[in-house]
This record gives C-alpha cells, structure tokens and sequence, in this order.
C-alpha cells in the first residue's frame, strides 16, 4: 500500500463530465450530481483503510452539506481485477451498510478519476455553484485510524464557505490516503 497527498488545490479549474453506472443501477452524469451551490466529488474504495477510518464522517458530512445546498458524489476507480474488495457488488454492499446518500459511481475504465487527477482514496475535490474547483484537502485530520471525536471539519467548513461565498479557503491540508489501484502498475 502507498500512501500519498493529494495536490495543492487548483482554484478555479472545471469539474470534468463524466457518465458512470451506479450502485443504484443508474448512470449518474456530472449535470445530476452538482447541487445549487456546489459539488463535492470523492475518489474512495471498500478496501482503503483511510477511507474506512471516515466513512460514517463522510455519511455524515455529505448530509449536512446537501442542507446547504452542496450535493456529493463518490467515485470508486481501483483496478478490481487486483482488489476484488473493491468490485461493483461490494460497492454496493458497502453503500447499503453505510446508507450512503450520494451516488457511488463506478470509474472502470479509470478514465475519470485519470481526467480528475486523482492520486489516492480519498481525494477530495469541491466545487463551487459554477462548478469551478475550490477545495482540495482532507476531511480532518483522520488518517489510517479516526481522528479523535470534535477535531476540526476540514472539508465540511470549507465546502460551507464555498457554499456561502463560491470561494475555498486559501489555505488548505492536503488529503491522504493509499494510491489509486491503476490497471498495469
């Protein structure tokens, strides 16, 4: 497993299209996922224990985000043929176990997250009302265990910011997590 951060967020960049099946059997574009004042899209997987550390944060923050108006989105890319944990059913195991109430998408051809520049699970990306990007950092300080209960909720203020004022916050902590399972590597 390699860890690695994710980049230095690139204020303003648009959110790249995709059409990707979901755990919920439809295919779920960029247009249906963005929310009026904003989206947030995920890279995670089943298997990653960073992700694992956050799920019922993220559960929870993606919900009080949709309040404010920003949707969210997770999209798993891992070479499955090599991570079996992360195959399209237990995609689907895991989104029920958890009630996920975001479309998890399917990234098979890894087109996407390639197109995103994705590097690890999680990577965050969140966009503002125009879809241009304006956050790109952790969740909290959480890493391969949970961090402690009432730290500082990185990506949720930010993300409210971008929400009230269609700008991230300047300054902002990189993501970690396990590099993306590229097929070939």
């Amino acid at each position: 497993m390699v860890s690695l951060q994710t980049p230095v967020c690139e204020f303003g960049q648009p959110a790249v299209d995709f059409s990707l099946p979901g755990v919920d059997g439809k295919i779920w574009t960029l247009e249906q996922c963005r929310g009026p004042k904003g989206l947030l899209v995920m890279f995670i997987c089943n298997h990653c224990p960073y992700v694992k550390a956050v799920r019922e944060r993220i559960v929870r923050d993606t919900a009080e985000l949709r309040e404010i108006g920003v949707h969210s989105v997770a999209i798993m890319a891992n070479d499955v043929s090599e991570y079996p944990e992360d195959s399209f059913e237990n995609m689907a195991a895991v989104a029920a176990e958890f009630r996920f109430a975001f479309p998890y998408l399917w990234d098979e051809s890894q087109a996407v997250a390639k197109a995103y520049g994705a590097v690890c699970t999680p990577d965050f990306f969140g966009y503002n009302a125009a879809l241009a990007l304006q956050y790109r950092g952790r969740l909290d300080e959480s890493r391969k265990d949970a961090a402690p209960a009432g730290v500082r909720r990185d990506l949720f203020e930010a993300m409210r910011q971008v929400a009230e004022t269609g700008e991230g916050p300047a300054q902002q902590v990189p993501s970690m997590g396990c590099s993306i399972k590229w097929r070939g590597q």
